[in-house]
C-alpha cells in the first residue's frame, strides 16, 4: 500500500500513478497541510502531548475542566475523523487510478500476447505446410 507520508526514494523505479499522485499531493498547499496533521495525529507525540496537556489543565488549569475539556475534545475528534476521512478519499482515489492504470497495461500486454500467439501459429502453420510439401516432393 502506498504510505503517503514517507518520500520516495529518486533510485527507485515508481508505478507511474504513484508518481503521479506525488505529484498532485505535492503541488497542493491544502493536501500538504492536511498530510502534515494526518502525519502528526497518527503519532505517538500527539498521544504523549494530549496525555499531559489534558493532566495539566484537569489538574491545574481548571477546577471544574470537564465541559470545555468535553467542548474541546469533541471539537477536536471532529476534526481529526474529517482528516482521516480526507486521507481515506484520496487513499481511494490513489487506488482506483492505479487500477485503472494497471488495467490499461493488462489489456495491452494481452492483446500483444494474443497478437504474438497469433503470428507464432501462423509461422508455425507455414513451417508445417512446407515441411510437409517438401516430403511429398520426394524430399
Amino acid at each position: 500500500m502506498f504510505k503517503p507520508d514517507l518520500p520516495l526514494d529518486p533510485k527507485a523505479k515508481h508505478h507511474p500513478v504513484v508518481l503521479a499522485h506525488e505529484a498532485r499531493r505535492a503541488s497542493d498547499l491544502q493536501v500538504r497541510i492536511a498530510d502534515a496533521i494526518t502525519k502528526f495525529a497518527g503519532s505517538m507525540l500527539f498521544v504523549y502531548l494530549h496525555a499531559v496537556l489534558f493532566t495539566v489543565w484537569m489538574l491545574w488549569v481548571e477546577r471544574s475542566p470537564w465541559p470545555t475539556l468535553t467542548l474541546v475534545v469533541s471539537l477536536e475528534a471532529i476534526f481529526l475523523s474529517t482528516f482521516v476521512m480526507i486521507g481515506q478519499n484520496r487513499q481511494a482515489a490513489f487506488q482506483q487510478a492505479k487500477a485503472d492504470h494497471d488495467f490499461v497495461e493488462q489489456e495491452l500486454e494481452l492483446k500483444t500476447n494474443t497478437e504474438l500467439t497469433r503470428a507464432i501459429h501462423a509461422m508455425t502453420t507455414e513451417l508445417h505446410r512446407r515441411l510437409v510439401a517438401q516430403q511429398q516432393d520426394g524430399g
